[in-house]
Parts: C-alpha cells; structure tokens; sequence
C-alpha cells in the first residue's frame, strides 16, 4: 500500500509514459554501485519526465504522480479493494457530510525536521486552492467554504484564506464545505490533499526541483530526461515504510527499450508492457510477469473547441462509438489484456454499472446511419491525438481502420513525441480533434470519473465540454443525504451522459508489466500503480 495518486492521466496502453533514453539496472546486494549507476539496495521502474514540478497540487498525470507519492503522504489511503485506511490521519470524522473533522496521528515530521501539524495543511491548501498560483489541481479545493473568495472565476482572489478551514489545536483541523458531500472523505486519498513545509513558500519554484516532503522516501536528484533519484527515510511512520533503500525512477524513449532493460537485467520494473512484446512477455518474466485489472478507463475525448467537433451533434460522436470493433481489437492488438467498455466508469469503482445502450456496441450499418443524420464529420477526416512513447501506436492505427471502413469517414493518427508534449497540448487547446484520454480512479467512487473529467469547471476536462445540464445533475449528487444516495445519483449522470457524448469509452485496464530477477515482493495497488515501497532486492 501506498499513497493516493496524484494523478490521473495514463499515459501508456496501460499505464506509461516514458521520455528519454536511460539504461539502469539492479543490484546483487554489494555496497558498490553497479555499472549503470544505481545504488545498492535501490530499485528501479521505467517513469518518464513529469511534465510539471514537483509540486502535489500542480501534478496531473501518472510520471510526476508516481514520485509525488514517494516523497508526500496525506490524510489516508486505500487498500487493494478500494477502502479507507488512514495514514497521516488518525480520524477523518463528520455528523452531516458538510463540517469534517480531522485528527492527526501525533509525531509526524517532514523530511527537514519540521512537524507536520493542522497548521501544515491549511496552509498547503489555502495555497493550492489560489488562483494566482495556477495549481493544475486547484478545483479539487472547490468544495470548501471561502473557495470563491481565493479562486474567484474572474478578478484577483478577495482573500488568501479558505474560511472553512480552521485549526483547532496542533493536530485537528476543521473543514466546513459550502454544502454537504457525502464522498469528501474518498477525495482526500487524493495526494493533492499533501501537506507542505514552511520553506516551501520562500521560493515554491526551487522547491518543485527539490521537494521535501513528509512521504516514505526523501528527494536526492532530478537529471532532467534523465532519473529522478529518492532514498528511503527512516523516520517515516506511515504503514507504507520503505523496504529499500531508493528508487531511480528512470526515463525511456519507448516501451520496447524499456522492456529490453528488464530483460537485461539493467532494469528491475516496468509498468506496461507495450503491443509488440505482450504476446511474450508472461514467458519471457515467468514468475515476474503482472496481470492484473485496476480502476481505469481509455477513452476518445473529443476537443470541443476543435473546427472538428465544434458545435458536433452528439449522434455523429455516438455513430462513431458504434463503428469501432472493441471486441477484435482488445483480442487481438491488445492481446486480450484489456475488456471493452460498458460505460464511462471502470467495474472497481463504487456506483460502476453496465449501460444498456447500443451506443457501445458494434454496429457498422447503425453507425453510418448516426453520423449521417447528426450532419457528418466536417470534411469526413478526424484525427486521434496520441503520446508516441506509450505503445498507443498499434490500437490508434485499428480504431481508425475500424471507423473508415465502417463509416468511410477517414481516420489518422496525431503522435506527439512523448506524454508531457501531449500533455501540454491538451491544457492549451491545441487538439485537433480527438485525443486518447486514459484515466485512473483517484479514490474509488464514480464521482471520479464523472465530475473530474465532465464537469465544466473541472480541471482535467481537456475537451471543454460544457453542459449546464450535466452540471446541475452533478449538484444534486454532490448534495445528496448519504454516500449510498450520492453515489445513486451519479448513476443518472453516467446515464445521461451517453445521449451527451462527452468521450467515447473504448475499454477498461489491466496492467500488464513485471519485473526481473533482481527484485521480489512487486505487487499491484488499486490504481494499478506497482507498490513501490514494498519492493525488496535479492
């Protein structure tokens, strides 16, 4: 077990983005460095370049996510199945779903020696939730009362403080949301919810190239393109302590050149395999091979602001759902490692349902009939926005040819040379016309998968879709009597959502990756992320 993602987008087939090329390697135990550079005692795992710093709040996606959880830990997290358990918290309590009250287990430091108190928090979160300081995850702030006032939606903020936090002693804290929602506890397994030192508000910017945290490992050094190097911290008092001595957390340009160092032996874990070794790689790793479903969704997210899809009519995107043969394809360019979707949320989520609608399903002749009475792709050509280093490639190439000769409606690949380039043109509108959104569960409710990506103001809604209506139904849910009730009526959300078309669902994960001879004890958490801290050396 260990930290909460930080981040939600995917950026491999399964789980990878990978950035420039780097050899590493294990280690037999001795006290000298092997030849690649990597410290005994330490592991290794393929993570590219994050796209941001390394800042909690400001990390979106799986490669900054993955050392974010090394270095922070907040409030609580979940098991293999998705349940609380408490890490920095020692209760996270409330009587009417609107005034939560958090307790802290006592003793906590920060990497520096600094105590980690109530004061720790609402700092780090009046800070986050601030317009002026652009955090990528500021909306998640967004249900705590006085959010309005230091992220208003136009002008300078009216005040640096969120009234609905306030401190009660040096471990417990309040936080009064505007209205009640059930599931506000689930969201602070978000590692955004991280605490933050005092130093890091003399120069937030050096601080994002050296954090220092309160996590199971503390910073060591940042090669840019390169690695990014953490050392287990003795003193942490988390469940999730170390089991080794660091990690390198290393860049590849492909999944292939990844997978080749595992083999080798100059790699000890790699997240996912890509298309052309997945038919071997259970033999080639024998006992280190990792197949295992988890809580994520592939998707085509249309850029509604795009000459493409501007002003669609949601039937030309349900037609194109309808044209795309996700049965052949996970079979056979996916090898059988990923199950074709049945709505927008993954089976592992609370309030995950199967949608009775034909819009899912392969219907070539109900497909050309959609996209003709919803006027047409505009010039009958869309393209599919990609990250090249993630071994997306191969399924790309297969939808499209499954939409052309469906539909004749013509169909490219748009590859962007690594998953932060992709990124980057997804935050500033730059799509052109779909993109493959990949999306792993936060905490386990389908409010994660619904709000964070379909809610107009939500930060990871890179297609800009817009629906008052879906708005409105999402307030209901969010004010609903229980988590039970709220949970119920994000289920009418996702089912509304099919006559919308904000994505296109194509299949539900599995990660498909493993690990060599020189490391045991790999296993999965529920986000599909490999349990790092529990990884010993041989």
């Amino acid at each position: 077990m260990r930290g909460a993602k930080s981040a939600k987008w995917v950026a491999g087939a399964a789980v990878i983005a990978l950035a420039a090329t780097a050899c590493g390697g294990g280690d037999s135990g001795s006290d000298k460095k092997n030849t690649s550079g990597q410290p005994a005692g330490y592991v290794s795992i393929d993570v590219g370049e994050p796209q941001k710093p390394l800042m909690p709040a400001d990390t979106n996606e799986s490669n900054g996510s993955y050392v974010i959880q090394s270095l922070f830990t907040q409030l609580l997290d979940f098991d293999d199945k998705g349940e609380i358990v408490l890490t920095n918290a020692e209760s996270v309590e409330t009587e009417d779903s609107k005034t939560w009250t958090v307790k802290l287990k006592a003793g906590w430091k920060f990497h520096n020696g600094e105590a980690v108190t109530a004061q720790s928090y609402i700092d780090a979160w009046n800070w986050y939730a601030n317009v002026e300081n652009k955090q990528q995850n500021a909306f998640w702030f967004s249900d705590i009362k006085g959010y309005a006032d230091v992220h208003p939606e136009k002008g300078a903020p009216k005040s640096d403080k969120m009234s609905g936090l306030k401190a009660v002693d040096d471990t417990t804290f309040t936080i009064e949301l505007t209205d009640k929602v059930p599931y506000f506890n689930y969201k602070l397994g978000y590692a955004t919810f991280a605490p933050l030192p005092k130093v890091f508000y003399d120069d937030p910017k050096a601080f994002g190239q050296k954090p220092i945290g309160n996590g199971p490992y503390t910073f060591e050094k940042w090669t840019h393109k390169k690695l990014i190097q953490v050392k287990a911290w003795p003193e942490y008092q988390g469940p999730n302590k170390a089991a080794n001595k660091g990690i390198q957390f290393k860049n590849y340009s492909t999944v292939e050149a990844a997978y080749s160092d595992v083999i080798s032996g100059n790699l000890d874990m790699i997240r996912q395999v890509g298309p052309r070794d997945l038919p071997k790689y259970k033999t080639d790793l024998g006992d280190g091979a990792i197949d295992q479903p988890y809580a994520a969704i592939q998707t085509l997210t249309p850029a509604f602001y795009s000459k493409t899809f501007k002003d669609i009519d949601p039937k030309v995107l349900q037609g194109l759902s309808m044209a795309i043969d996700r049965e052949t394809i996970t079979k056979t360019v996916l090898n059988g490692t990923r199950i074709p979707a049945t709505s927008f949320t993954p089976p592992q989520v609370k309030g995950n349902q199967t949608l009775d609608s034909d819009v899912l399903k392969f219907n070539p002749a109900k497909a050309k009939e959609l996209i003709k009475a919803g006027g047409g792709v505009p010039e009958n050509k869309f393209s599919i926005q990609y990250n090249a280093d993630g071994g997306h490639k191969e399924w790309v190439t297969a939808v499209c040819e499954s939409i052309r000769n469906a539909t004749g409606v013509d169909c490219v690949g748009d590859a962007k040379p690594d998953f932060p380039t992709d990124l980057e043109a997804r935050d500033n509108n730059e799509v052109k016309g779909f993109y493959r959104g990949g999306w792993v569960a936060d905490y386990p409710v389908n409010v994660n998968f619904l709000k964070e990506l379909y809610h107009s103001k939500a930060e990871s809604n890179n297609g800009r879709f817009n629906d008052k209506e879906i708005d409105d139904l999402m307030a209901k849910g969010d004010k609903a009597d229980s988590l039970e009730a709220s949970v119920a009526a994000y289920q009418e959300v996702e089912k509304k959502l099919v006559d919308k078309m904000p994505a296109i669902p194509l299949w539900y994960y599995a990660i498909n990756g493993g690990h060599g001879k020189n490391v045991d004890n790999v296993k999965v958490d529920f986000h599909g992320d490999l349990e790092l801290t529990g990884v010993t050396t041989k």
